[in-house]
């Protein structure tokens, strides 16, 4: 299972901080990222752990501005997003993945929803 939180509605330039809580996954052998989606759009993959090692594989519309990563202990993704703009607005959801098989956003959750006002 996988649980979103901590989406919102924010300014141009503001930051937010989205948190993934993993269940009934092996950290080990699952890979994590998040994609999002807007209405009337496709899916677009926006970040993603390729290896459990810390490679990552980042679409280039948010290189630079979002990161992600991971508190094994915790069992929680992240996804910290900075520098925001209205076409970051979207549902993000977070997404799991056999490690053998990364980035295809294969398991995912609810969803939570970031709004970028201009």
């Amino acid at each position: 299972r996988l649980v979103e939180s901590g989406g919102g509605l924010v300014q141009r330039g503001g930051s937010l901080r989205l948190s993934c809580e993993v269940s009934g996954f092996t950290l080990n052998d699952y890979v994590f990222g998040w994609f999002r989606q807007a209405p009337g759009k496709e899916r677009e993959g926006v970040v993603c752990f390729l290896t459990n090692d810390g490679l990552i594989n980042v679409t280039d519309s948010v290189r630079g501005r979002f990161a992600i990563s991971r508190h094994n202990s915790k069992r929680i993704i992240y996804l910290q997003m900075n520098s925001l703009q209205p076409e970051d607005t979207a549902r993000y959801f977070c997404s799991a993945d056999p490690r053998h098989r990364p980035c295809r956003f294969a398991s995912w959750g609810r969803g939570t929803q970031v709004t970028v006002s201009s």
